[in-house]
């Protein structure tokens, strides 16, 4: 039996990760070419990385160049180029195509698993997977539709892609409250927190400078209007801080205008590739959000040395900061509460730092090292059973 089990362990296993794109500065993509890296030169997986689309976008963080890159180059953001019916049939061309080239990239590549990490995809996948083992990883929130408003077909859609995904061999969810809610649907959830980009240097905010920092997309997703009420009421007491904000989004024009017109000592910037940088550079992390799936910004800044305050929204937050240990969790979106947190922060240095090493102890759970073990068990468990 042990012999077995070691000649499985030394196979080189074969993955097909399956995404739309990898073409911004996002947390999604950061922990999807962290994870790929290490399975390929530290674990010595064949991966095979399979982009619906990529374009003529440039990858926003290296990939080890062992990684096989497949563009299937189909362009399905074009339906939304059409309205009413003609979308509907512009998209019904666009998923034939689609089908067809995963039928035959899974047929020329023969992959031992397939991890699909856009749940549009999860439909076809079923259909053509055949024996080979489907990993959905969750980077949204199972009732992701109930905190957005969005129109009929699509709910009719999440709701055919909630029966599809029933059918796969495990669902990976970021944390325990969202997974509760996928096993309401699926009998094979798993919960595996994202791997981190921590600060690996040996250079951590001094926590003394006069600067708060806000890393996020402008979305409604990340409640930018809470983002500057507050920061407008923290500004009132001290004129002499800042907010720095990093981010791009389909919003951030709106944004950009809005903040011009508050004089409240607020500047914003593009994504950087290496943000733990800028976290150094600043002396706490705001986080607003109405709902994260995991919450990627917090684990990053905590390991550079910040304290951070955020909104306890479903589900990430909670499972990373402690309140009151290495950051505050404020309950019912208060905004009242938020500032005075914040207030207390800026006006309590040895508190900030206090807080500020404790997050850097504690970010170290979300570390490659202590990740991806959780990975490679579920993979080679799956890949038993075939």
């Amino acid at each position: 039996m042990f012999d077995c089990w070691k000649n499985v362990k030394n196979l080189k296993m074969k993955m097909l990760y399956v995404v739309d794109s990898v073409a911004v500065y996002g947390g999604i993509e950061r922990v999807l070419i962290d994870k790929v890296n290490s399975l390929a030169e530290l674990y010595h997986y064949d991966i095979s990385l399979v982009r619906v689309y990529q374009g003529n976008h440039m990858l926003p963080y290296s990939i080890a160049p062992s990684i096989n890159q497949i563009d299937l180059q189909i362009p399905m953001h074009q339906q939304y180029e059409y309205s009413g019916i003609s979308r509907l049939f512009k998209r019904y061309q666009l998923k034939i195509r689609l089908k067809s080239r995963f039928k035959k990239t899974i047929e020329e590549l023969k992959p031992d698993i397939i991890v699909c990490v856009k749940l549009d995809f999860v439909g076809i996948l079923i259909e053509l997977k055949g024996s080979i083992p489907l990993i959905v990883e969750s980077h949204t929130l199972c009732k992701m539709e109930k905190n957005e408003s969005i129109g009929w077909l699509r709910r009719l859609y999440v709701k055919y892609l909630k029966r599809c995904i029933r059918n796969a061999d495990a669902v990976v969810s970021l944390t325990e409250g969202d997974a509760a809610e996928w096993r309401t649907i699926s009998n094979n959830v798993f919960v595996i927190p994202n791997v981190v980009n921590l600060n690996k240097s040996d250079y951590y905010s001094s926590c003394n400078k006069k600067s708060v920092i806000y890393v996020g997309r402008f979305s409604y997703q990340k409640d930018i209007d809470s983002l500057l009420q507050i920061w407008g009421k923290v500004h009132l007491c001290h004129p002499d801080w800042r907010l720095d904000i990093y981010g791009d989004g389909e919003l951030r024009d709106y944004y950009v205008d809005k903040i011009q017109t508050m004089d409240a000592n607020i500047f914003v910037f593009e994504p950087v590739e290496n943000i733990n940088e800028k976290y150094c550079e600043h002396s706490l992390l705001l986080l607003t959000s109405l709902y994260e799936p995991f919450g990627l910004v917090l684990p990053e800044a905590m390991s550079c040395g910040l304290p951070v305050v955020a909104f306890d929204c479903p589900y990430g937050p909670a499972d990373i900061v402690t309140d009151g240990v290495d950051g505050f969790l404020i309950k019912d979106r208060n905004i009242i509460s938020f500032v005075q947190r914040v207030c207390q922060l800026i006006e309590n240095n040895d508190l900030r730092c206090q807080m500020g090493a404790c997050g850097i102890c504690s970010s170290q759970r979300y570390c490659s090292d202590n990740i991806m073990p959780r990975w490679i068990k579920l993979f080679e468990s799956i890949n038993l059973k075939i």
